[in-house]
């Protein structure tokens, strides 16, 4: 069940990466990507690409916001860069609606710059909407 919800925050994740325009190269619990590299030993979920820049995702539950290297390891991912352009990666976060305001607060710790090299997300378990239904019940205009 734990691995079914980390599963669903990670595939909202992936749709914040896309609606930001960013091709996903690896994420965990893929089918048909490779599970990412670890990142100087932080465990990544994501990591994603537009054109030349590249991005690292990461969901954060309440056990990660509590934990006391948090502001070490957000940190640590935020001030990545690429290995031949030295272009900063971008470090994109999502945590659960309830945990927002703690991460945004754990956030906000941080110098400015590196502040702004991350985006934080909410992230909403929303019900799958299914058209399934919705088709059966129309009518069929060519047969």
């Amino acid at each position: 069940m734990l691995e079914l919800m980390k599963r669903r925050t990670i595939d909202l994740l992936v749709e914040q990466f896309w609606k930001q325009g960013y091709l996903t190269i690896s994420r965990k619990y893929g089918t048909y990507l490779p599970e990412p590299n670890k990142v100087g030993g932080f465990d990544v979920d994501i990591i994603g690409r537009q054109k030349s820049n590249y991005a690292i995702g990461v969901t954060l539950t309440i056990e990660d916001l509590n934990q006391p290297n948090i502001l070490e390891r957000l940190k640590f991912l935020a001030t990545r860069q690429t290995k031949f352009t030295n272009r900063k990666v971008m470090l994109f976060v999502g945590t659960h609606v309830d945990n927002y305001s703690i991460a945004k607060s754990i956030i906000e710790k941080l110098e400015p710059d590196v502040r702004k090299n991350i985006r934080l997300f909410p992230i909403n378990d929303r019900p799958i909407i299914s058209n399934r239904k919705t088709q059966s019940k129309n009518k069929t205009l060519f047969s």
